[in-house]
């Protein structure tokens, strides 16, 4: 198998785990139970040792498509040719816990119009192609067994054994109209053989799949110019929420590298405090409170469950895990030779000041358009904001976890103010108790502190760290979380330094946007951040710059217009679903682990607010 681009994938998923399905029909990557549990179809990371589950015909000069069905993340891959078109209808049931269909990824095949062969081949890898495993041959599937997992097979079809390796094989031979489906399942391990799917129940749990995504995204609230595209990010960003904690996965991958052949390479299949806060004011944004008032829950917990010295981690697992050891896996060569790959990831042991002015600001924002937050909650928070009075100081290794050493990093430092800030409108609008004059006095030096040591007089722009003179994408939060003046001098004359051309010391390369510069044309304006390589721009920043130009343009509709501008080409580099990487190459291919909650957010809130700019150019912000 060749490897295919990362943007020629497809997501579809239960809100316990994930898969990806390529538009040549191939399942390339599939962690089960759940999202964090080891692959057993891993194909995206070794085409050869990985696993996949492929479905395709033999059609001479033929073309693939997917799309979504309307409304749904139900995959459809189609096969087009003047012989014939095949489809095949991808995705997972939402149903509960041991109900028909529960932890299912159900593959139909159906021949739309003449009739070619079809062939069928799953080939599992359990353990990310580490553990061994046997086939077992039943009257209606087959059962892989391994040491960690049973994985089952159910279909009608007849299947071939091919212990050389370890797969099975199935030949389809359809007349037009006929249709046929494969049901695949963990299983535990007390399970003795294939189960027959009752007549009918496909179609119903396809049919109740189909109405529980209608159901869940006419409860958008958006109905603005972009409503479509929104609507996706939306349908993503609940793809990637564990319904049984309430956790929001950044991506469902691991080490889709940054840039290919390198080693920027990290497992995002865990919950940033960071990314799932943004998310839950995304969601919230768009009406959707249930999904924030879950995450709330799973912060809560995570809040009695501080850190010796009083603070939170950056990142925990789906169930709340603390502990996320980083494995290189050596075994496997990475997606198109860019190792390695990492299973765990060690960032979790960083500290990154900023996680607590994102968390309050979600907190701040569910509070006034979701629930009232409870009493307990809050007292949590208030020690939290007090160890934030106590360690603003500190050097940290900031938002984009570099390897570098720690820093005195701006952003870190405004998102301190920020949690200050947040905790303090959260006391006072509540009447809830604090150390206020504490409180206020912090907030004002923190405040300061960014405004001498974060500002270069020389270059007139806020810089990434103190002392130095690397610009820094982060700063494009500074009007988002009301830290400065849309319209400023200060923060007109950054944006404007991030938006000249990375030659120039900028950030800004047509319309796409880097998080810092990596080795670039001007030593002295680029950053060491302690990994080999380069990486693209980053997806996130771009949307950043068209919140903050769309904010600043208020007072200068040239900024609006060119917030538009930036937006709509960035439309451009979605991929053909609507989905988003974590990165885009200067050829506009996705890099990075995919789809990525954080650039799904970023559209969603970019579109909601430069929405409402155009329709009122002079808008009354308020938070």
């Amino acid at each position: 198998m060749a490897y295919q681009a990362i943007e020629d994938y497809g997501l579809i998923g239960n809100m316990h785990t994930a898969a990806l399905i390529g538009r040549d029909g191939s399942i390339d990557w599939l962690c089960t139970p759940e999202f964090d549990s080891p692959s057993v179809f891993g194909a995206l990371l070794d085409d050869r040792k990985g696993g996949y589950f492929k479905i395709a015909p033999h059609l001479p000069h033929m073309t693939r498509k997917q799309v979504y069905w309307p409304d749904t993340n139900v995959l459809i891959t189609r096969f087009l040719g003047n012989e014939a078109v095949v489809e095949v209808v991808d995705y997972m049931p939402i149903v509960g816990r041991g109900a028909p269909g529960f932890r299912q990824l159900v593959r139909r095949v159906e021949m739309i119009r003449g009739s070619v062969p079809v062939r069928m081949e799953c080939y599992p890898a359990f353990n990310y192609a580490r553990d061994e495993h046997t086939v077992e041959l039943l009257p209606n599937g087959a059962v892989f067994r391994s040491p960690s997992l049973d994985l089952e097979l159910t279909t009608p079809q007849h299947l071939e054994i091919k212990n050389d390796r370890g797969g099975v094989e199935a030949n389809l031979h359809l007349e037009q109209g006929q249709k046929v489906h494969f049901v695949l399942r963990p299983l535990d391990k007390e399970h003795k053989g294939a189960a027959v799917m009752e007549s009918g129940l496909e179609q119903k749990l396809l049919e109740d799949t189909i109405q529980f995504w209608h159901n869940w995204i006419n409860r958008c609230a958006y109905k603005g110019r972009w409503r479509s595209i929104v609507q996706r990010s939306a349908l993503v960003l609940k793809l990637l929420t564990y319904e049984p904690t309430g956790a929001i996965v950044a991506a469902p991958t691991t080490s889709l590298p940054e840039s290919i052949g390198g080693g920027r390479n990290w497992d995002y299949r865990y919950t940033w405090i960071r990314d799932a806060s943004f998310s839950t004011y995304a969601l919230m944004r768009l009406g959707f409170t249930e999904e924030a008032a879950a995450f709330m829950k799973f912060l809560e917990h995570r809040c009695h469950e501080r850190e010796p010295d009083g603070g939170l981690q950056i990142m925990y697992g789906i169930h709340g895990e603390h502990k996320l050891p980083e494995i290189a896996l050596d075994h496997l060569d990475g997606y198109k030779g860019s190792k390695p790959v990492r299973i765990g990831n060690a960032a979790s042991n960083q500290l990154q000041l900023d996680i607590y002015g994102e968390l309050m600001d979600s907190v701040y924002l569910y509070n006034k358009y979701g629930s009232p937050i409870s009493y307990d909650l809050w007292m949590q928070l208030a020690k939290l904001v007090n160890w934030v009075c106590d360690h603003w100081q500190q050097k940290d290794e900031g938002i984009w976890e570099t390897r570098g050493g720690p820093q005195q990093f701006v952003y870190s430092k405004m998102m301190c103010w920020v949690a200050v800030d947040r905790g303090l409108r959260l006391a006072m609008k509540r009447s809830l108790p604090c150390d206020r004059l504490r409180w206020i006095k912090v907030r004002d030096e923190i405040y300061l502190d960014v405004m001498k040591h974060g500002w270069n007089e020389q270059m007139k722009t806020f810089v990434q760290h103190y002392g130095c003179e690397t610009l820094d994408a982060s700063a494009l939060m500074m009007p988002l979380v009301f830290f400065m003046g849309p319209d400023d001098p200060r923060m007109l004359s950054t944006i404007d330094a991030i938006c000249r051309d990375p030659k120039a010391g900028g950030l800004l390369s047509d319309s796409l946007v880097y998080r810092y510069n990596v080795g670039g044309d001007v030593p002295e304006k680029s950053f060491n951040d302690g990994l080999a390589g380069h990486e693209g721009t980053f997806n996130m920043c771009t949307f950043w710059l068209v919140e903050a130009l769309t904010r600043a343009g208020r007072t200068q509709p040239g900024r609006l217009a060119q917030a538009r501008l930036i937006f709509e080409k960035m439309l451009g580099y979605t991929n053909h679903l609507g989905l988003y990487a974590e990165e885009t190459g200067l050829a506009g291919q996705a890099l990075g682990n995919f789809p990525q909650a954080f650039t799904h957010l970023g559209l969603i809130s970019s579109a909601y607010n430069l929405d409402k700019a155009l329709d009122n150019p002079t808008p009354q912000v308020n938070r």
